[in-house]
């Protein structure tokens, strides 16, 4: 399993914000946008997607996610916005269809399609559309060509408007395409790239899997040391991303009785 993301994020994100949901505590920051979640059409887009990206990161709180969105959804008034909840709608579709219950790849392309029409092609939020869409090429539609497109606009555009969360993101999804494909210099480059900005930006509760994803592509020692680093800051989060945490803390077979009963 991959990290896959979301770029919640611009300039105006409070710091307190911010600092909550770098470090995991994604209830905690929908807390503080939940005064103005109920009539700024713009703060319940912002809550719903740190809930959303909860659901990413813990492979739970789905319904407080689904209810935060319908929130967003009933306020969205201009095209922009209605466009920010279809591309929220499809993201958080396209997660539930890889960690939760079901597949939902329909609506996943459906919403972010309704994404696509109603952004006008130079809008400020076609890097993440493009991004999602690679997303949903990659992993649920098994697409790596499609993938390797969108990828690279998000980063174009994500370079573009100075959006580096969504930039270590890109980095990580075209490194992945790249290891996939042998190319292993380039995916060292690509995941190196992405764990740096994590870190400048202290994004922390990203940085596990980006030190995951360099381990892979790291020599023997090194990527020994890289994953006991990521387990360690996996642990200091209480558990998350969980999948990662499942991977790198394996739970081991159950001991068999002293008398050999099962």
């Amino acid at each position: 399993m991959s990290e896959h993301g979301t770029a919640l994020g611009g300039s105006n994100k409070t710091d307190a914000v911010w600092r909550l949901r770098s470090r995991g505590c994604w209830q905690e920051a929908a807390e503080l946008l939940r005064p103005t979640a109920e009539t700024d059409p713009s703060a319940a887009l912002d809550r719903a997607e740190l809930l959303i990206e909860q659901c990413m990161f813990t492979a739970a709180h789905w319904e407080q996610a689904e209810q935060a969105l319908r929130l967003a959804e009933a306020g969205a008034a201009t095209a922009d916005q209605r466009a920010g909840a279809a591309c929220s709608r499809g993201f958080l579709a396209y997660v539930a269809s890889v960690l939760g219950p079901r597949d939902r790849l329909d609506e996943a392309q459906a919403a972010l399609g309704r994404t696509s029409a109603l952004l006008p092609p130079d809008a400020p939020g076609r890097p993440l559309l493009d991004f999602r869409r690679g997303l949903v090429a990659e992993n649920l539609l098994h697409d790596r060509t499609a993938a390797w497109i969108a990828y690279r606009r998000a980063h174009e555009g994500a370079g573009r408007i100075g959006d580096e969360l969504l930039r270590s993101y890109t980095w990580r999804h075209l490194a992945s395409l790249s290891l996939a494909a042998g190319e292993t210099e380039r995916a060292r480059e690509g995941f190196r790239a992405s764990l740096t900005i994590r870190e400048e930006l202290g994004f922390t509760v990203g940085v596990a899997p980006a030190l995951a994803a360099l381990a892979e592509v790291s020599e023997a020692a090194e990527a020994v040391r890289l994953r006991a680093e990521a387990a360690r800051l996996v642990q200091a989060l209480g558990g998350v991303p969980v999948w990662l945490a499942r991977r790198l803390n394996p739970v081991p077979a159950p001991a068999a009785p002293p008398d050999g009963r099962a």
